[in-house]
């Protein structure tokens, strides 16, 4: 397993109207967290969906706790990708 990259998708709900605002925040602390990371704006059941990379689940793990801790995050739901 070594040398393989870890793989998170984050789905998000934010308050009313935080979407870019979070989308945004969520590049910013992805950076601060050494992982890689896409964030879009969708529509639908989730407000916002970003995913990330990074080299260990320990840095996926800094990421998520971080975007879940942003004010106007209400909920989220993380899947972590088998391949």
């Amino acid at each position: 397993m070594a040398g393989e990259r870890v793989v998170a998708f984050v789905l998000i709900v934010t308050e009313i109207g935080k979407e870019y605002e979070i989308a945004e925040r969520i590049r910013r602390v992805a950076e601060e967290a050494g992982v890689e990371a896409e964030a879009y704006v969708v529509y639908g059941e989730y407000d916002v969906a970003a995913k990330i990379s990074a080299d260990s689940l320990k840095k996926i793990d800094k990421a998520v706790t971080a975007i879940r801790t942003l004010p106007g995050v209400l909920r989220t739901v993380t899947l972590i990708a088998a391949e």
